[in-house]
């Protein structure tokens, strides 16, 4: 799940919005489908939404009915810039949606207490576009306890991140792209 040295140092969308970042964490994996496959499912992503994606086996250990859907829903693929997303942090969090470029990227924004919040999901062709790269930028900031937040904080997104990547790629295996 680890990102590239060359992905860490790219700027991205979204950076600007929270600059300077106390705390950045870079994630990246690979997925053998097309952005244009990918992109559906990632912004049908959330809490009161399509759910978090995770792979069949952890997910039979969740409620049924806290389940991630299995499928790309029309009613979740009008996302736009304003929209407001409930999140799992918190019964209060949310994610606003801040920039969406189609196939692109999609970047959140949130405040939680004192610090401002951005996610960016950026999505990069390769293999003549039959395949996606998706690189995960979450950057903080002020963040008060930086060790805490890098330890603890960088732990709890690279198991989750290790789950969406696993669960996003068995669903899009299910389906029928290419």
């Amino acid at each position: 799940m680890a990102a590239t040295a060359e992905e860490v140092s790219a700027s991205r969308p979204g950076d600007q919005l929270v600059d300077p970042a106390t705390v950045v964490m870079d994630r990246g994996f690979d997925l053998a489908h097309p952005p244009a496959a990918v992109w559906p499912w990632l912004v049908q992503l959330g809490k009161r939404r399509a759910g978090w994606y995770l792979p069949r086996p952890v997910e039979r250990l969740v409620p049924r009915g806290r389940r991630a859907l299995r499928h790309v829903d029309p009613r979740w693929q009008g996302l736009a810039v304003g929209d407001v997303i409930p999140d799992y942090g918190g019964r209060d969090a949310t994610f606003e949606v801040a920039e969406l470029v189609p196939a692109s990227h999609l970047v959140h924004t949130s405040r939680r207490g004192g610090t401002s919040v951005s996610w960016t999901l950026h999505l990069s062709p390769y293999d003549g576009g039959r395949s996606t790269r998706v690189h995960l930028r979450l950057r903080l900031g002020p963040v008060r306890h930086v060790r805490v937040a890098e330890t603890v904080g960088g732990a709890f997104d690279a198991l989750t991140i290790l789950g969406l990547a696993a669960g996003l790629a068995e669903r899009l295996d299910e389906g029928v792209d290419r």
